[in-house]
């Protein structure tokens, strides 16, 4: 795989690469870092940030403990250093005459299908208008249950959204390992990936830095939402000054690729759910079905976990736990409860209308 054929690119720069141990920006990471995101806009190639740091610039700012777990603690640290982060950011792209912009996302922007079409038209509005977005979660606002967590899975969500065709992670470590490099001196880069595996998941271990909140588990599930999309993805060093020139020259890191054959838009937005409100599992027989391109019907559903409401996004599990899928169903979860083992002719009489026959409609649904 190779950066320079990009065509939109979408950089994720964790709090441990853009922060230092000091609290402050390293300005001359992000000086050097420019340096590199120019010389890729001189190729053609439209550039959007996902930048995390606000969190550990606002902390540092009000002196509060990093290991606090108070989420209004980290709400208000947001605040606060969100407008130091887009300073650093405004200044520096000022040298190289960039426009920039900020972006404060939630994931109920992308998990609404309308607030998600109004944040790609702005992306893609400010893309037409030669502007550099930079996107952050909105930490001030989302709540507990509502939160993306880390900016990984926002990268991969924000790459979906805008159709881009490469996403890189740059982080504290260089890529996906067989085992956690910082225990096992045996552990080996993996240099490639083309399908997120039980065994590739397995390898995902836990967040490494005092200062940053994801870990290889948060890039493994990006991975899976950029594969869906058609989006390849690449871990790299992001800690060495000049790391989108360093990957380029060296190729090392580990590439995620993606598929010839992306799917639909809404199919898409499907797959790239990252907080489904509910789980359906389902029996062998209608994981086969599944699997032939069938619709789920509720004779073959054995339970469902969750409160949710009609078109909501849900995870589909077999009895096993492996997860199968996601889609949007087409009854909410007491509606589910009462219809799953009957058949679809059943449905009127149980539930005193005429709904429709399938519980999740193939069209909305997605398969792993």
């Amino acid at each position: 795989m190779q950066l320079s054929k990009a065509k939109r690119l979408v950089i994720k720069i964790g709090s441990s690469t853009l922060i230092g141990e000091d609290g402050h920006v390293r300005k001359n990471w992000l000086a050097a870092m420019m340096e590199d995101i120019t010389a890729i806009r001189e190729r053609g190639t439209h550039i959007i940030l996902v930048s995390s740091g606000a969190v550990a610039l606002g902390r540092r700012l009000l002196g509060m403990d990093a290991s606090s777990p108070k989420l209004e603690e980290k709400q208000a640290a947001a605040a606060c250093g969100q407008i130091l982060l887009m300073q650093a950011w405004r200044e520096s792209m000022a040298k190289h005459d960039f426009t920039a912009a900020q972006i404060l996302l939630t994931i109920d922007d992308s998990e609404n299908r309308r607030r998600y079409l109004n944040a790609r038209g702005t992306l893609e509005t400010l893309l037409a208008n030669d502007v550099i977005p930079v996107i952050n979660e909105n930490d001030t606002v989302a709540t507990a249950e509502l939160r993306f967590g880390d900016n990984d899975r926002l990268a991969a969500r924000v790459a979906q959204m805008v159709s881009a065709d490469y996403l890189v992670l740059l982080s504290d470590i260089d890529g996906l390992y067989t085992s956690n490099p910082h225990k096992d001196k045996e552990a080996s880069l993996i240099q490639e990936v083309r399908e997120i595996t039980p065994e590739i998941e397995a390898m995902a271990g836990v967040a490494t830095s005092g200062i940053g909140s994801g870990g290889m588990i948060t890039k493994i599930e990006a991975a899976r939402i950029a594969l869906a999309a058609g989006c390849h993805m690449a871990i790299v060093d992001g800690k060495k000054l000049h790391p989108l020139q360093r990957f380029e020259d060296s190729g090392h890191g580990t590439w995620f690729i993606a598929s010839s054959n992306p799917m639909s838009a809404r199919k898409h937005w499907i797959i790239g759910s990252v907080a489904p409100a509910g789980v359906v599992i389902v029996d062998d027989g209608a994981a086969e079905a599944l699997i032939k391109g069938k619709s789920l019907l509720p004779a073959g559903v054995k339970g469902v976990e969750g409160h949710f409401g009609r078109g909501d996004a849900v995870l589909i599990k077999n009895a096993k736990n492996r997860e199968l899928g996601r889609g949007l169903i087409a009854y909410g979860s007491a509606e589910a409860i009462r219809i799953i083992g009957h058949k679809s002719h059943e449905i009127e009489k149980i539930l005193g209308f005429k709904g429709r026959s399938a519980l999740i409609h193939k069209d909305d649904l997605v398969l792993n």
